[in-house]
């Protein structure tokens, strides 16, 4: 039997590997370098009640007039996703769309399909080395043993399928080089405040754009925007950083981005109380600014055997881009087996 590996446990990982079960009989893994899934759709805990969480990455997902229905109702209709109904001061509505947001966490959206791929999932998988062993790719991780496969799908942000090492140096072509080259990406920092249970939070909005601060550009209480308040768990709160301030500090000590940001805060919701514990994310790759040019959601760099790469860095950074590229990357690789 075939062994196929995905790389990376983000939403195009996980909706791709959903896409290929019972479309083979092949045997399927999912590697991810973090200790969960989601990627940029993460949902994280407090350090002090896992019960208390916060979405560091994605905030919501936006439905558009043209998007492909089906995958929102099958969300819709198990409970991953729900209507957003809180409110979100300058939130830009477009005509025939719809937003949701996800009650259990945003990750919640991932790990939904990856237990319906019924895949092999292993975390803290840092894939590192990607060589050519026999007519099969041999895959190699910071920790564990190298292991063999038939087939290998990438589906990380573009920069990080350009620092891999092995025969996948040579394998990629010069055309290609310069096409992967060519994809950018915005970076930005997100800051998770989490909450003792009792702690009040009074702002009259559930999250709220700014457009005049150099440092933040959204807050959410984030149990107040996914309609999850409980008087048996500490609210949470979420702040994104403008994409100028995470260039600026991109490579900076996170402590002390950390205190920046948090002082920030301070200024424009002075009366939120002390946070029982803080989380600052770095989003090196946050959005895409540039995708990878003449690429139909994905790219072959070996056919026999199969490796291709995908995600939003060939499409958009939105939840129809993510699955669009999963779309194209499972009919590839169903095509070649």
């Amino acid at each position: 039997m075939a062994r196929v590996l995905v790389v990376g446990a983000g939403l195009t990982g996980g909706a791709c590997a959903a896409l290929l079960r019972g479309a083979t009989r092949e045997r399927l893994c999912v590697w991810d370098k973090a200790r969960g899934a989601g990627g940029r759709m993460s949902t994280s805990r407090s350090a002090r009640d896992a019960a208390c969480t916060a979405d560091l990455g994605a905030q919501y997902v936006s439905r558009r007039a043209e998007s492909r229905g089906s995958f929102y109702e099958e969300l819709l209709s198990h409970g991953i996703l729900e209507p957003l109904s809180a409110r979100i001061e300058g939130l830009v509505e477009k005509e025939g769309s719809c937003d949701y947001v996800a009650p259990q966490g945003i990750s919640s959206v991932v790990k939904y399909y990856l237990r319906q791929s019924g895949a092999d999932v292993f975390y803290e998988r840092h894939v590192t080395h990607i060589s050519l062993r026999d007519g099969k790719w041999e895959v190699s991780s910071k920790m564990g043993s190298p292991e063999l496969f038939d087939v290998v799908i990438l589906t990380m942000p573009v920069p990080q399928i350009l620092q891999l090492q092995g025969d996948i140096i040579n394998i990629i072509n010069e055309r290609q080089k310069q096409q992967l080259e060519s994809a950018s990406y915005s970076s930005r920092y997100a800051l998770g405040l989490f909450y003792e249970v009792g702690a009040r939070i009074d702002v009259p909005w559930a999250a709220k754009y700014i457009t005049d601060n150099p440092c933040i550009r959204f807050i959410s209480i984030d149990n107040k925007k996914r309609n999850v308040e409980s008087p048996e768990i500490g609210p949470s709160v979420v702040v994104h950083t403008t994409v100028t301030f995470g260039i600026e500090h991109l490579d900076s000590d996170p402590a002390e981005v950390q205190e920046l940001i948090l002082s920030h805060l301070e200024n424009l919701v002075p009366s939120l109380p002390k946070a029982a514990s803080v989380k600052c994310q770095k989003w090196r790759y946050s959005q895409v600014t540039k995708a990878v040019p003449n690429c139909s959601g994905q790219m072959i760099l070996h056919s026999q055997p199969l490796l291709i790469c995908g995600g939003d860095g060939f499409t958009c950074s939105n939840f129809d881009g993510c699955i669009e590229s999963a779309m194209s990357l499972a009919e590839t690789v169903r095509s070649h087996l």
